[in-house]
């Protein structure tokens, strides 16, 4: 199978790279890595955990540690493996991995870093802990718990201390505190609707905890929240770590919310591009077209937004083309910078990050983790 190919060079001027191309501006990327760990200083004991689902990208993996992350979150068997190879130390599973293959892979890689995972049955536990003795390590295991998103996770209640307990009891498994993650709540719009919608979260993981406390199973660790509401559990007093993922880049979705000031949220820079060309501006002078469409830029959240053209607005044009309607004053050839409707899936099209600052590529960074997650 051939190496992916890259879209450009170290050094290349901006408009000599190939698209559709994903882009991150360095200077709002840096500035946002250094932003995530001083909003949290007045929570000193509450850890970062950033998700990587965000970026699969190992190099910025390592550069959230840089910044005080104590590791990074995943979704996927192949994520983890990409930020295993990639140099993290340390690694959490936030989602059910069932299949005795999969659960095989995951645990190898805890001969080589801290590796842990949630549960929500007790299946999955035993099976856990026979893939784990068979490969002789040790896996740290969390109870995902359901705080109000209906996904995964079982309620808080009765339920909990009876997975914390077969935890506790199987070999080469040691139980290791409560997943409370609310995806919903991270794009109501309004913040005050934000705050309350999370306040009933926090209420369920304290509920989950309680119920713990009276089985005589102790827990210190509670982690979950995202980029939208991740301050709200950290000044829960709740929970003592927290798992924004988009932070890094932003997108439109988030772009969306109000902060208490009633404006869009600003807190966090949007550094995270698809840049695309005009391949054509028919005669009727309608709409301009170019070569971004469905395989370049994921919609599922919405269209991308013009950069920094507003006023122009992007529709589907299938796979291979978006339309700008009106055209503006685009020509043929011109380059156009898209801000992605929901930057997870639109990442997870591209094999490389192309990292640029003032006007030229500085790094290519490979997206190790991306697929469709086997």
């Amino acid at each position: 199978m051939a190496a992916p190919r890259v879209p450009c060079n170290i050094g290349d001027a901006v408009s000599d790279i190939d698209t559709p191309a994903l882009l991150v501006d360095l200077d709002k990327l840096e500035e946002n890595l250094k932003t995530m760990p001083r909003s949290l200083e007045k929570y000193g004991n509450v850890k970062i955990r950033p998700h990587a689902k965000s970026h699969k990208c190992p190099t910025l993996a390592r550069l959230q540690v840089a910044q005080g992350a104590v590791g990074v979150c995943v979704q996927k068997v192949t994520e983890a493996e990409a930020m295993v190879h990639g140099g993290i130390q340390d690694i959490l599973v936030t989602n059910e991995i069932v299949s005795r293959s999969k659960l095989a892979r995951l645990v190898s890689l805890a001969r080589h870093a801290t590796v842990s995972i949630v549960v929500d049955s007790q299946q999955n536990v035993r099976d856990l802990s026979d893939a784990a003795r068979t490969m002789d390590v040790d896996i740290g295991v969390l109870v995902d718990v359901n705080v109000g998103m209906p996904r995964c996770g079982v309620l808080p209640g009765p339920e909990v201390a009876q997975l914390a307990n077969l935890i506790t009891s199987l070999p080469n498994l040691t139980f290791k505190g409560l997943h409370c993650y609310q995806g919903m709540n991270q794009h109501i719009r309004k913040a005050e609707d934000r705050a309350e919608a999370t306040a009933k979260a926090v209420e369920n993981a304290t509920t989950a905890l309680k119920v713990l406390e009276e089985a005589g199973i102790q827990c210190d660790y509670v982690t979950g929240g995202g980029t939208g509401t991740y301050l709200h559990e950290a000044s829960s007093g709740v929970f003592t770590e927290v798992q924004p993922g988009s932070y890094v880049f932003m997108d439109v979705d988030y772009g969306k919310n109000l902060g208490e000031d009633g404006q869009p949220v600003h807190q966090f820079q949007q550094s995270l591009y698809v840049m695309a060309t005009v391949q054509s501006v028919p005669s009727e002078g309608n709409r301009a077209v170019v070569d971004a469409g469905m395989k370049a830029v994921s919609v599922d959240s919405g269209v991308p937004l013009i950069h920094p053209n507003g006023d122009i607005v992007y529709h589907n044009g299938g796979d291979e083309h978006g339309v700008l309607v009106p055209p503006g004053d685009y020509k043929i050839g011109d380059q156009v910078w898209l801000v992605p409707g929901h930057c997870d899936p639109t990442v997870n099209l591209y094999d490389w990050l192309v990292g640029v600052r003032e006007g030229r590529v500085e790094a290519m960074w490979p997206i190790a983790g991306r697929g469709p997650g086997v």
